[in-house]
């Protein structure tokens, strides 16, 4: 045992000797912090399970097939999407108006009005939540257009609108044409 102890002693004093202790903690923090970075390598994020292979993985555009209705469905740009605050059910499984398998859609929303480009109109939106599986982080999208403040709830999309669902787990948000707007009188 005192030939370990004596080999150890060496040791030690020897790597005290050739390195500083601010050397150690740079080398030490290095190796943590590039062990952090394992998740993210291409391999787990081709592992994850999504069909998107993660947030960063270029996806195919879900450009409407209705001439009535033009764009592309997963795109930030998307007309209806002129007030939506979340992601984008279309890029989690769903679509602008339909939730993606195994979430339920809020009855609670708030509302927007958006310009279709194809005819030059003013729709209503209702924006609903669907919800009961963990966020979706696909296609955030967060666009404010006519929103109102807090006080005016039906017209905010800051809330999680899942408080009148089974579960208040927010997964990703639709929008849903209720029909066309009424002109402003002039």
């Amino acid at each position: 045992m005192a030939g370990f102890d004596k080999w150890t002693e060496r040791l030690s004093r020897g790597v005290a000797r050739r390195t500083s202790r601010r050397s150690t903690l740079a080398w030490l923090g290095a190796a943590i912090t590039g062990a952090a970075t394992i998740p993210v390598l291409p391999v787990a994020r081709a592992a994850s399970g999504s069909p998107h292979g993660g947030g960063g993985a270029a996806r195919a555009p879900l450009v409407s097939t209705n001439p009535q209705d033009p764009g592309d469905q997963t795109s930030c740009d998307y007309w209806r999407y002129c007030a939506i605050d979340g992601f984008l059910c279309s890029c989690c499984g769903g679509s602008a108006s339909t939730c993606p398998p195994g979430t339920e859609m809020s009855p609670i929303t708030w509302i927007g009005t958006c310009t279709n480009p194809a005819d030059n109109r003013a729709y209503v939106i209702s924006y609903n939540d669907c919800c009961g599986t963990s966020s979706c982080g696909q296609c955030l999208c967060n666009r404010n257009e006519g929103d109102r403040p807090q006080v005016r709830p039906q017209s905010n999309n800051d809330y999680n609108w899942c408080l009148g669902t089974q579960s208040s787990v927010y997964n990703c948000s639709t929008a849903i044409i209720v029909g066309v707007a009424l002109d402003q009188p002039k």
